[in-house]
C-alpha cells in the first residue's frame, strides 16, 4: 500500500513547493488513511473504492474530529488519488464524484484598535524584554504577519530606510510589505537597545531572539501575546492570528480594496481573503451613506 507514496510526497515538495509543515500534515493524514484501508483487507491501491473512502470519513466523524479537520484530510486523500490516476498507477480515481465535507465558516475573532493599543501599552518599560515584546505585537498587527513569518524574519530582509520588509510566506512565496511608522519605531527601538544585549551568536540573523539568544519559536510568541493580553484585561482569546485577522478587517473597514488586502496577507486565492469581509451593519450603512448618491 506504500507503493508510490514517496513519489507523491516528492511531487508535493518539488512541483508544488509545499512547506515542511504542510508536507508533514499530508504525510500524517495519508498514513492514517492507508492504515485504515489495509485494516479493511485491501491490499492494492487499485482496489480502493468510494465505499472505503466514505467509510473512513464516517469513522473520523465518529471519533469527533472537527468538520474543518475532516475536510482537510479528505483534501489530502483526493489529492493523492488524483496523483495516482494522473501518473497511470491506477486506472480509476475513486474520489472523482465524492464531495468534500463542508466545514462551517467561522468568523475570526477581531480586536478593536483600542484593545491592541492596550496590550502594547501594558508592557512595562522596566521589563527586560519590553522593547522586544512591543515590537512583536506591533509587527503582527501592523504588517498582518503569520506567526511563522515573524519567527523566520531575518535582518537582511529589513529595508527600514524604505519602510519595507521582505517576507517568505507559505510555499516559499516572497512578498514585500510596508512597515507603518509605529511598527518601524518599535522595531528600531528593539534592534538598537534590546537585541544586542541578548544576541549570543554574533552571526545570528534572526530578528526576534529569546533570552538565550535563540530565534523565538511559535510557542514563545504565543506565550508573550497571551501574557500581555491577560495583564491588559482582554477577555477575548488572543493569538498572533487574532492580530492578523484584525489587520485585515481594519484595512477593509478603512476602505482598502480586497485585492490589496489579499496581496498583503499573501493569499494565493482571493476566496481565502473574503472571510474578512464580515463588516458590521453600522460600518456598511456608514459607507453606503457616504458614497451612494441615493443614500
Amino acid at each position: 500500500m506504500d507503493t508510490h507514496f514517496q513519489d507523491y510526497l516528492t511531487m508535493l515538495r518539488v512541483e508544488r513547493n509545499l512547506s515542511p509543515r504542510t508536507l508533514e500534515a499530508y504525510q500524517r493524514d495519508l498514513k492514517h488513511y492507508l492504515s485504515f484501508i489495509v485494516d479493511k483487507g485491501v491490499i492494492s491501491l487499485s482496489n480502493i473504492s468510494q465505499m472505503h473512502i466514505r467509510e473512513y470519513i464516517r469513522s473520523l466523524n465518529e471519533k469527533g474530529l472537527a468538520a474543518s479537520s475532516i475536510a482537510r484530510i479528505f483534501s489530502s486523500i483526493r489529492s493523492y488519488h488524483k496523483f495516482l490516476s494522473a501518473e497511470n498507477y491506477v486506472n480509476e480515481n475513486p474520489t472523482l464524484i465524492l464531495t468534500s465535507p463542508k466545514a462551517p465558516k467561522k468568523l475570526p475573532h477581531v480586536l478593536m484598535e483600542e484593545e491592541i493599543s492596550a496590550i502594547i501599552n501594558v508592557v512595562v518599560e522596566t521589563f527586560q524584554y519590553a522593547k522586544r515584546d512591543k515590537a512583536i505585537i506591533e509587527m503582527l498587527y501592523s504588517c498582518g504577519l503569520r506567526v511563522s513569518e515573524l519567527c523566520a524574519l531575518s535582518l537582511n530582509n529589513l529595508y527600514l530606510n524604505d519602510d519595507m520588509i521582505r517576507i517568505m510566506g507559505k510555499g516559499s512565496k516572497e512578498r514585500l510589505l510596508p512597515v507603518g511608522g509605529r511598527a518601524k519605531n518599535f522595531l528600531n527601538d528593539y534592534l538598537i537597545h534590546c537585541r544586542p544585549g541578548i544576541q549570543k551568536d554574533k552571526g545570528s540573523s534572526s530578528v526576534f531572539l529569546s533570552r538565550n539568544g535563540n530565534p523565538l519559536t511559535r510557542a514563545m510568541i504565543n506565550n508573550i501575546l497571551r501574557k500581555w493580553s491577560q495583564v491588559a484585561g482582554i477577555s477575548k482569546s488572543v493569538s498572533p492570528h487574532t492580530l492578523r485577522h484584525s489587520f485585515a478587517t481594519h484595512l477593509l473597514e478603512g476602505g482598502a480594496d480586497l485585492r490589496f488586502v489579499q496581496a498583503l496577507l499573501g493569499h494565493s486565492d482571493i476566496s481565502t481573503t473574503q472571510i474578512y469581509t464580515h463588516l458590521d451593519k453600522h460600518h456598511l450603512k456608514e459607507v453606503y451613506q457616504t458614497h451612494h448618491p441615493r443614500s
